[in-house]
């Protein structure tokens, strides 16, 4: 059974963020903030105006993380990507590929009134 897109979106966020938290040095010592961080980008996730369709993040006309969560997850992701090729190859290389495709037309109900 294929999981969707937004699932698998999740798990490679929570693995990232898991991966971050665990290895990289710079990461805050603070108990629950990255928990709590990965359970802010799910409920992003889910809200996702694009749902099934939507692009990878970076590519998205509309940011619906806060800057400052926005900012962190950056640098969570420039950290944690180049790692995850190794550790999770299955889902690094089905998130490249998602990467590559086509940002679709926002929603009719979400564009901006004329």
């Amino acid at each position: 059974m294929a999981a969707s897109r937004i699932n698998r979106e999740k798990l490679t966020i929570r693995r990232m963020i898991s991966l971050y938290a665990k290895r990289c040095p710079q990461a805050m010592s603070e108990e629950g903030h990255y928990a709590a961080l990965n359970v802010y980008a799910d409920k992003r996730l889910d809200k996702c105006v694009f749902g099934e369709e939507k692009p990878a993040c970076k590519q998205c006309p509309v940011h619906c993380y806060q800057p400052a969560k926005r900012e962190e997850m950056k640098q969570i992701m420039r950290w944690a990507g180049p790692r995850m090729l190794w550790r999770h190859p299955i889902l690094t290389v089905l998130h490249l590929l998602d990467d590559r495709r086509p940002v679709p037309e926002l929603p009719e109900k979400y564009r901006p009134k004329k």
